[in-house]
């Protein structure tokens, strides 16, 4: 019975703490299982440089939605990103989509600087002020080939 008991307590410590370490997981993983209530948009750029879908959109410094999506538009070469914003947050017909990184070689993020217009997109719009994502490579690169 003594056995039993101690079997038993182990069991669901070993539950509890296996349910921890994927609660933990899931959360840092950035893993929805609900759908975000929000619009999309649609943002073209000649380069994306790593950006990848789940990364994060932002205004202003604070999280406004995710990449949804990434692709390759065939004719033109060009990478479609797909942004899902927060139904909350307005972004103008002229707003600018910016790709950053976080520090030096953080993870890339999609910065929205606001415009001046008062018409707003809605669902299925497309941001027509891009920013490519800055290369270190090439900024290094050009540094070192022009310094002769």
């Amino acid at each position: 019975m003594q056995k039993l008991n101690i079997q038993l307590i182990v069991g669901i410590f070993v539950i509890i703490g296996i349910a921890s370490f994927t609660y933990l997981a899931v959360n840092l993983a950035g893993v929805s299982f609900t759908q975000q209530q929000g619009y999309t948009l649609i943002a073209r750029f000649d380069s994306i440089s790593g950006l990848q879908a789940g990364a994060v959109v932002e205004a202003a410094g604070v999280r406004i939605g995710t990449v949804s999506a990434v692709e390759l538009d065939p004719i033109n070469y060009k990478a479609i990103v797909s942004l899902r914003i927060n139904q909350e947050v307005p972004v103008q017909e002229d707003a600018i989509a910016s790709i950053r990184t976080q520090g030096i070689i953080g993870e890339k993020f999609i910065k929205i600087s606001p415009g001046g217009f008062e018409e707003l997109l809605t669902d299925g719009m497309v941001i027509s002020e891009t920013e490519d994502a800055i290369s270190i490579e090439e900024l290094v690169s050009k540094y070192i080939f022009t310094a002769e």
